[in-house]
């Protein structure tokens, strides 16, 4: 099945995902958000894909919602059933990131603001052009940030850059996110997506899809943990189930035997339950 506003292609186990309305800088709408989740979707019961890179198609990498409604874009009382607050669809796919089993790259080809921004943080590691311009504009349109950006954003840069990018809203250029740690490296434009490429594949040539997988979601999960024993609880049964593995006998075969590992566990067959008790919470 195709989709209406984003294109997907899989070459050497590396998914890429194209925002593609480039006639409207890619801005996001529902149809966008709803295709991008079940990308992910797709992604995580795909064993032929090992990363995931996100990018825009033309000169924007998201110029943030589609403001086509005007000043009823952000009214959603039509939305919302009787007595509930609906669902703020950035959010629901920010939180699918942070589910993936997949490590996901975001390669920033051009301007990413308001939710091209925040849509990103819960990627693990993010790439920019260096033309590109980001902002977390909401206070200047009378909202507040969303796509849980308040709970991830002061975690990759800080909460005194969070604070004052979300205060002034203002947009900035990509020197000031790389310097911010918002952004992992910058690239003539031209370059950004052979950069990103060669990211993920360095990834999924060398290394164990289910290790990726469990690991990607401990440390993420950990960000919200109050002391570092359940962290050492949960790096012990991980080594626990994964010593036991094929993977972990060819990792160790491999390097002593000077050869490329040939990892078979599948990410498919499920990953063992290292944090017993886990949950995500509800909506409310």
């Amino acid at each position: 099945m195709g989709f209406e506003q984003i294109t997907t292609e899989v070459a050497e186990r590396v998914l890429t995902i194209t925002l593609n309305r480039p006639e409207r800088l890619n801005a996001w709408t529902a149809t966008m958000g709803r295709e991008l989740i079940e990308a992910f979707d797709r992604a995580d019961g795909d064993d032929e894909v090992g990363a995931i890179i996100v990018t825009g198609a033309g000169r924007g990498f998201c110029a943030g919602a589609d403001l086509a409604a005007g000043g009823e874009t952000f009214d959603w009382r039509k939305r919302a059933a009787a007595g509930s607050v609906p669902r703020d669809n950035g959010g629901q796919f920010t939180l699918r990131v942070f589910a993936s089993t997949k490590p996901v790259i975001a390669a920033i080809n051009g301007p990413a603001v308001g939710v091209g921004a925040t849509m990103t943080l819960p990627m693990d590691v993010r790439l920019a052009a260096e033309e590109a311009r980001i902002g977390f504009v909401f206070a200047r349109r009378g909202i507040v940030p969303e796509a849980c950006s308040s709970w991830f954003l002061p975690r990759v840069v800080g909460i005194s850059r969070a604070v004052e990018w979300v205060a002034t809203g203002r947009v900035f250029g990509a020197q000031e996110a790389l310097e911010a740690g918002l952004v992992r490296s910058l690239h003539p434009a031209g370059e950004l997506l052979d950069a990103a490429r060669a990211l993920a594949r360095e990834i999924v040539e060398n290394t164990a899809p289910v290790s990726v997988a469990l690991a990607r979601q401990m440390m993420w999960r950990m960000l919200g943990a109050g002391h570092p024993m359940l962290a050492h609880r949960a790096d012990s049964r991980g080594i626990f189930h994964r010593g036991q593995s094929a993977d972990a006998v060819e990792g160790v075969s491999s390097f002593l035997e000077k050869r490329p590992a040939r990892f078979t566990d599948r990410v498919s067959d499920g990953l063992p339950d290292v944090m017993p008790g886990w949950s995500e919470p509800e909506f409310e």
